[in-house]
């Protein structure tokens, strides 16, 4: 009798082992099976990393090719500018550096004296005369860059009001220079007859009873 009961409790626990044993490898065949799986996945996720990257890289590139390109062409159209008022000796210049991951210029006047170059901010190099050259020619870059294109007139008042009568004349010849090339029909508000004198059409503002008048003016040609 002692021995059948310590055999019966013998196969019973044997029977717990063997439920145990099943449930403990069956979570393990799924376990495995979720290793696999997630094996699987972080290498799909590893790769599209990747190629994340490599879309990354392009971009960048692209990114920095295209800066790189209208970087060139504002400070072409700028020198141009400068030179065409104040002479050849004198280029702008524009240094990108990356700011809290962000893309910033930095704008400098290059100045040569005979052998001697000289870098300057633009408010730093020959006076306002400069930055007033400067600002007008970044205005006209930029809306001849603008994508999609910004059809209309150029709008100006007072430009160049800083810069001396040694080389208004040159600024004149500048503005009509950009009217021919780009197409552009330029408005212009001004005080200074050089700058009116360029014009095909002027007009003079007159107040009188306290009330503004529109009157013809005379161009010279």
């Amino acid at each position: 009798m002692i021995c059948s009961d310590s055999y019966t409790a013998f196969r019973t626990r044997l029977q717990e082992v063997k439920e145990q044993y099943a449930l403990k490898k069956d979570r393990l065949d799924r376990l495995q099976a979720e290793i696999v799986a997630n094996a699987a996945l972080l290498a799909a996720c590893r790769a599209k990393l990747e190629l994340l990257e490599q879309v990354k890289a392009v971009l960048q590139s692209t990114s920095e090719y295209a800066r790189e390109q209208a970087k060139q062409q504002i400070e072409l159209l700028v020198s141009h500018a400068l030179q065409y008022v104040f002479g050849s000796e004198i280029e702008f210049s524009i240094k990108l550096n990356i700011v809290r991951n962000r893309p910033e210029a930095e704008f400098y006047v290059v100045s040569k004296y005979g052998s001697l170059t000289v870098e300057n901010r633009p408010e730093d190099a020959r006076g306002g005369g400069v930055v007033d050259v400067i600002s007008l020619a970044l205005r006209i870059a930029m809306l001849q860059s603008y994508q999609p294109d910004i059809n209309g007139p150029l709008v100006l008042d007072e430009p160049a009001k800083h810069v001396s009568e040694d080389y208004i004349a040159n600024v004149a010849e500048f503005l009509r220079y950009v009217s021919q090339v780009f197409g552009r029909q330029v408005i212009m508000v001004t005080h200074n007859r050089t700058l009116t004198d360029i014009a095909d059409t002027a007009y003079k503002v007159e107040m009188k009873d306290g009330k503004s008048q529109l009157l013809p003016h005379t161009v010279l040609t």
